[in-house]
């Protein structure tokens, strides 16, 4: 198979799912790779012998589980796609793998064709940030970027990215939705249930509070002093609120 073609590492324990996801995956061009240990595929993510364009992963396995090898993906700053696979009657499986770092999730069973438009989606998206970084770095006239800046802070969502006076913080993509949902609504009150059902498509009966966490992570990078929050502000009872000027 030609090696320009894409690399999907699947990283699932049950068998006959994993075999099938893996013909599937061959049969639409894709290269892959296979681990059913969490332990062995972390080990194989954080030193591949060749560059990863996305990882499916579920979130529980044998060994280190799907939601500490995504933390451990971000803390060692490998921004490689993740698609989680949760089981459907825990939406909290959900909410832990977004907080944990993962760009997209779906819930067991699901249907084959859905995964397979979740991944070409988290692929476009990659390729469009790689040709906007070579754009940048070519001299051309300056063309309208996809940004939002606040508080000498530029959301970069075109990169993934969030721009400060002394760091660049890397996004994933359901960090990018949801600051995207809460800035095109400056100054007003989103719902957790709103930002569940719209921005993370989640249905479910869930307890909302989950989302706090979540939130917390956003205030480290949008924030002055995150135990004093200026912009993303709780309203208690409800939800948030998103202000770019106090």
């Amino acid at each position: 198979m030609n090696e320009a073609q894409p690399l999907i590492a699947v990283v699932e324990d049950e068998e006959h799912l994993a075999q099938g996801l893996l013909f599937n995956l061959q049969a639409e061009g894709y290269r892959t790779h296979h681990e059913a240990d969490g332990d062995a595929a972390l080990a194989w993510l954080l030193n591949p012998t060749e560059r990863i364009a996305a990882v499916v992963l579920d979130c529980m396995l044998p060994g280190t589980d799907g939601f500490e090898i995504v933390r451990a993906l971000r803390k060692a700053q490998r921004y490689t796609p993740v698609l989680m696979l949760t089981a459907r009657s825990r939406p909290e499986d959900v909410l832990e793998g977004l907080e944990a770092g993962a760009d997209d999730y779906l819930p067991k069973p699901f249907d084959l064709s859905i995964l397979l438009v979740r991944i070409k989606s988290l692929l476009r998206r990659t390729s469009w940030q790689r040709a906007q970084t070579a754009s940048d770095a070519t001299p051309e006239p300056p063309q309208p970027k996809d940004e939002y800046a606040f508080n000498h802070r530029t959301i970069r969502f075109d990169h993934l990215e969030l721009v400060a006076p002394n760091r660049t913080t890397h996004l994933t993509v359901m960090e990018a939705d949801l600051l995207r949902y809460l800035t095109e609504r400056e100054g007003q009150i989103v719902s957790r249930k709103e930002i569940l059902d719209q921005v993370w498509r989640v249905h479910e009966d869930t307890d909302t509070r989950a989302i706090d966490n979540f939130i917390v992570r956003l205030r480290r990078y949008i924030e002055d002093d995150p135990s004093s929050p200026q912009h993303l502000i709780t309203v208690r009872g409800v939800g948030y609120r998103f202000l770019a000027n106090p």
